[in-house]
């Protein structure tokens, strides 16, 4: 029997009931990803397996390191081949961790070989995967066929011309690819440099010539609207931690000013800008209908050397632990006040702080919206089994399971959807144990359906995206 078997993580008879039955030929809506938009567009072919597996992927670049793999072999210009086989070296050392499976799993649903991964099977892997790469569905929009993924939501920046967005339109592809909207440039009135550079860029993009606080909102608005033309109907947000301070537009617009004349604001001036701005996304969210998701609890780029040496993205970024969630509460109870609290997905970085962040979340719940403030599924360094099921509970425990949007890939690899099955199976397991103990029903229509539900159309329902 091969490693990656039909009832790989599926532990009980009904788990495997629900799996087979009702998760595993759902389609994919994944809301939020980074994917390429140029590549959808332009329809990219991958000339070989380090390109496909290994370019931009710092789950396996942090392995790599963690297994003494010297950094030009990484990150570097070393040769494709070389690369792919120092990480063939790295495989069979990341027993346990989730990559051995994921990396498995994607060896089996892209290229139907079923070889563990090691030095010695390499030379094979690699003649025949870069075989199986000539086909056209191994393309972008192969792939996408193949795993019927019917909506993609890339990470746009306002400043994003989404150019690349209209020629996928034009191209008239099963798969319904939207822009979100991350401004998250647009809080770095602590890096004047940063900041002014990005002011001027969405100055030119937005045609609105920003000389001030209010004509930067404008500008800023505009290319929301313009995104929501393009089909976008989510704002994404990586931060720290929420922002929350009381504050006026009068002091927010100095701040603004002063960042504009190459003053750095003070940590609290950062907070009070932060929070309005925040603030005012989340009310043209909640205007058109959008959701707001919030990526919380992430410390980035921690090794200096390495950050100056090859940049942001790379594989030095960890799990934060400050005080999170009463923040959180007074920025939701700012716009819940005023009624522009608008849908929110929460994906918690901090395992500790999902039951805080589940209960906070019930507190603005209403509306007439399913599920409207929602525990994102486990996000980075939380996107793995026990982490996913820790997630789980804490969403069963405090929320309604029932009604939670599922899976995401939030990848920049086109080889990363058989994390939706990964995920499929994790949730059937776990769901099939409360059933082996009678602890649900033993109904495969009611549970059954939830699950299908989970998969793929609680998200069609909740993000309002138009899949025609």
């Amino acid at each position: 029997m091969s490693y990656i078997n039909d009832d790989f993580l599926l532990h009980s008879p009904s788990a495997r009931s629900l799996y087979h039955g009702y998760a595993k030929d759902e389609p994919i809506f994944d809301y939020h990803c980074h994917l390429p938009p140029e590549d959808v567009a332009g329809n990219r072919r991958f000339s070989n397996l380090f390109e496909i597996w290994l370019e931009g992927d710092h789950y396996k670049w942090r392995a790599m390191r963690a297994n003494g793999v010297d950094e030009a072999l990484i990150t570097g210009d070393a040769d494709p081949y070389d690369k792919f086989l120092a990480w063939c070296r790295t495989v069979p050392h990341t027993l346990r961790n989730p990559l051995y499976h994921w990396s498995h799993l994607e060896l089996k649903r892209y290229f139907d070989i079923d070889a563990l991964i090691s030095e010695e099977t390499a030379p094979e892997i690699w003649e025949a995967g870069n075989e199986r790469l000539k086909s056209d569905a191994l393309s972008a929009h192969g792939i996408l066929e193949s795993f019927q993924v019917k909506v993609v939501g890339t990470t746009d920046d306002p400043t994003d011309s989404l150019d690349h967005h209209q020629a996928i339109k034009e191209l008239g592809i099963g798969t319904k690819v939207v822009p979100t909207f991350r401004p998250d440039k647009g809080l770095l009135v602590d890096r004047p440099d940063a900041f002014n550079a990005w002011v001027d860029a969405l100055s030119e993009v937005s045609e609105v010539a920003i000389d001030s606080f209010t004509s930067f909102l404008d500008a800023l608005k505009s290319r929301h609207e313009f995104f929501h033309e393009m089909g976008g109907r989510l704002s994404d947000h990586g931060l720290e931690r929420c922002f929350y301070a009381e504050t006026n537009e009068s002091a927010v617009a100095s701040i603004f000013d002063q960042t504009r004349s190459g003053n750095a604001a003070t940590s609290d001036e950062k907070e009070q800008f932060g929070f309005y701005l925040m603030r005012e996304v989340g009310r043209w969210n909640a205007e058109k209908g959008w959701t707001l998701q919030l990526h919380v609890g992430a410390l980035r780029n921690n090794n200096s050397r390495m950050f100056e040496a090859i940049g942001p993205d790379t594989g030095f970024d960890s799990i934060t632990d400050v005080s999170q969630v009463g923040v959180m509460g007074r920025f939701f109870d700012a716009l819940d006040r005023t009624g522009q609290l608008p849908k929110t997905v929460v994906y918690n970085l901090n395992w500790s702080d999902n039951y805080s962040v589940a209960t906070m979340l019930g507190n603005f719940q209403g509306g007439g919206t399913l599920g409207e403030m929602q525990l994102g599924s486990g996000w980075w360094h939380l996107d793995q089994k026990e982490a996913m099921r820790a997630q789980m509970n804490a969403l069963s425990n405090l929320g309604l399971f029932s009604r939670f949007v599922g899976m995401l890939t939030d990848s920049r690899s086109f080889l990363s959807y058989p994390r939706h099955e990964y995920f499929r199976r994790v949730l059937c397991d776990l769901v099939g144990e409360d059933m082996e103990r009678g602890e649900l029903p033993n109904d495969m229509e009611l549970v059954g359906g939830m699950v299908k539900n989970i998969c793929f159309q609680n998200a069609v329902e909740y993000f309002g995206i138009d899949l025609g």
